[in-house]
């Protein structure tokens, strides 16, 4: 063993735990996508508003549509969101905080639950201005 073994190792450990910050927590009721060939697969964008920075200035992104599920992330006014699907007065939806192709701009073949590379959730439509689509 070399004495730069332990530095491997150490360095491998952080690159692990950084990667298990970053990955995502899965909704208990899955973010679901209809297919439909004449319409993006999450044809509707929204932002967050409305939220009061002297309060806790947070939307918080639940694992399902209510408040008895818990929350899995926080957004914050302006933060852009795709709008996927509705129930009630909770909106099921994708989201990236790293600007990268989530996937849901164009019609799906078949419906199923999304599954990435976007974080997914649940969040009330209240705070969710709808801005396209």
């Amino acid at each position: 063993m070399t004495t730069k073994t332990p530095m491997i190792c150490a360095l491998l450990v952080l690159a692990s735990a950084a990667v298990a910050q970053e990955a995502q927590v899965k909704p208990a009721v899955p973010v679901m996508i209809t297919a439909n060939e004449d319409y993006d697969a999450c044809g509707t964008m929204g932002v967050a508003h409305g939220l009061d920075p002297r309060g806790d200035g947070f939307l918080a992104v639940k694992a399902g549509p209510g408040l008895r599920y818990r929350r899995i992330d926080r957004l914050y006014n302006g933060d852009e969101v795709y709008i996927c699907a509705t129930s009630g007065p909770w909106f099921a939806i994708v989201y990236t905080r790293t600007q990268i192709d989530c996937n849901v701009s164009t019609p799906w073949p078949r419906s199923m639950a999304y599954t990435g590379p976007c974080h997914t959730g649940w969040v009330h439509k209240r705070w969710i201005k709808p801005t396209a689509g």
